[in-house]
């Protein structure tokens, strides 16, 4: 059915999210903590993040990741409650955990503008 197309299709996607996600902090994470990976360096299939990223970057693309990955639940819980009245218990949790992602998304956007507002103000007067 195309119900169930839709479900497996968000459900790869999901997967796909999360793989790039699990990629993306090895790599951020060994390039911040451990040394840089200069192979490739001038490679075109070098991906542009990489070398560039650092601890509050990866933190503000973790949590991107995290409200995509969850918007995606949020859909397939949808999909699925589509023709019934009642929204379960289930449900609502995502929709709370949900906006507690968003919410922390954008608090963690705030305080990194802050710093480096402070930054560029404290080296420069």
């Amino acid at each position: 059915t195309p119900q169930s197309f839709t479900l497996d299709l968000l459900a790869l996607l999901d997967l796909t999210l999360l793989a790039n996600l699990i990629l993306m902090v090895i790599f951020a994470g060994y390039e911040n903590f451990v040394s840089r990976i200069d192979v490739a360096t001038e490679s075109k299939d070098r991906p542009h993040w990489m070398g560039t990223i650092d601890f509050s970057g990866l933190k503000i693309k973790l949590i991107g990741s995290l409200v995509a990955i969850s918007v995606i639940e949020l859909l397939k819980d949808f999909i699925e409650l589509s023709g019934q009245d009642h929204v379960g218990g289930g449900t609502k949790w995502r929709i709370v955990i949900h906006l507690t992602f968003v919410a922390s998304g954008v608090l963690f956007a705030l305080m990194d503008w802050i710093a480096d507002k402070r930054e560029f103000h404290g080296t420069h007067s």
